[in-house]
């Protein structure tokens, strides 16, 4: 690998973890990170703002004190040539004299999809696309998986005994793990755009489904609540609160709340629910959150409900992806080997 590859890398990877940063705060625009480096070596950072506020590469620009022109630009997602909320990134890098833009991956967005490297080319700009192309898709997956479906990015988060069973045979079901899995189920949350119960566990368990137990590194809070979705009708007292109620076939009710900006969607139960979603065949991944202990009989409540399959071969497959130990219990990430 050349000097010049390496360097790319390098500053590809920190762009990548200035994408990071703002995970939390940039949704339902696509969490992007960007670096800008003058040809007297000046480095600045930067990232996508809160929706209505600057892109990450023009962020980078207004951070720079210094002349920008025949200065690289290191991007995770190409840059948007669009005018929405803001002018079009490609037009302020134009305008600045940029003389390289690197970038991760085209953006799948159809007001974008391969023209704003287009339109930088077509500006004398030297465009190389592809450095840390795994690891940009890895990390933007949830805005990737939107944009080219128009649905949210589907994740199932289940807290189960070892034999299966998330709640007993009266339906309560707190708690089955403990604290250190409780926290990273609320990262889940704070990572998710919506959250999916049904009406059932409102009615049995009234939740909040806040993200009380979990805080970023940065210790604020505020803003990481999801928005709330009740498959049916919540009961008018009901901490969950305000929520949107939401009616009909899985795939329209996705689709729905893909029209409302919503990249990720969690979706935590009852069982009526989860099997609702997992029989769609539209979940991506299941976050399963086991604690060492047993319900036993057969008259507590099954992670899945309703007919199992009857023979070995039919089997719903997928494949672990990630194991981790969360205190006592562990916590088990699956995807379908084949999805929709």
């Amino acid at each position: 690998m050349s000097s010049k590859d390496l360097n790319d890398e390098l500053m590809m990877e920190r762009a990548l973890r200035n994408a990071e940063a703002v995970r939390l705060t940039a949704s339902p625009n696509p969490w992007v990170g960007s670096v800008l480096v003058t040809p007297s070596g000046d480095v600045f950072d930067g990232s996508t703002m809160p929706v209505g506020a600057e892109h990450a590469e023009v962020n980078c620009l207004l951070k720079a004190d210094t002349e920008t022109r025949g200065s690289t630009l290191y991007t995770t997602l190409e840059p948007c040539c669009h005018s929405g909320n803001t002018p079009p990134c490609t037009e302020a890098l134009v305008q600045a004299g940029i003389g390289r833009v690197v970038v991760g991956i085209i953006d799948p967005d159809e007001r974008v999809n391969g023209q704003g490297v287009a339109d930088l080319r077509a500006n004398g700009i030297q465009v190389e696309v592809g450095v840390k192309e795994d690891e940009v898709r890895s990390q933007l997956l949830p805005y990737i998986h939107h944009r080219t479906t128009g649905r949210p990015y589907v994740v199932v988060k289940v807290a189960s005994t070892l034999d299966g069973k998330i709640a007993a045979s009266d339906g309560s079901s707190k708690w089955i793990t403990g604290p250190q899995a409780r926290e990273e189920a609320h990262k889940l949350r704070a990572y998710s755009d919506a959250i999916c119960v049904g009406a059932e566990t409102v009615r049995i368990d009234n939740p909040r489904l806040t993200v009380r137990d979990w805080s970023p590194a940065s210790g604020l809070t505020e803003g990481l609540d999801p928005l709330r979705v009740v498959l049916g009708e919540a009961p008018e007292n009901s901490l969950i609160h305000p929520c949107i109620e939401m009616t009909g076939e899985i795939e329209d009710i996705l689709y729905e709340l893909g029209a409302k900006g919503v990249l990720q969607l969690l979706v935590e139960g009852g069982g009526n629910t989860i099997s609702r979603f997992h029989d769609s065949g539209y979940v991506d991944r299941y976050e399963i959150f086991f604690a060492a202990a047993f319900f036993g009989g057969g008259d507590s409540v099954s992670m899945l409900s309703g007919d199992g399959v009857r023979a070995i071969e039919d089997l719903w497959r997928g494949r672990i992806v990630n194991l981790s130990q969360r205190g006592d219990d562990f916590q088990v990430s699956v995807e379908p080997k084949l999805s929709k």
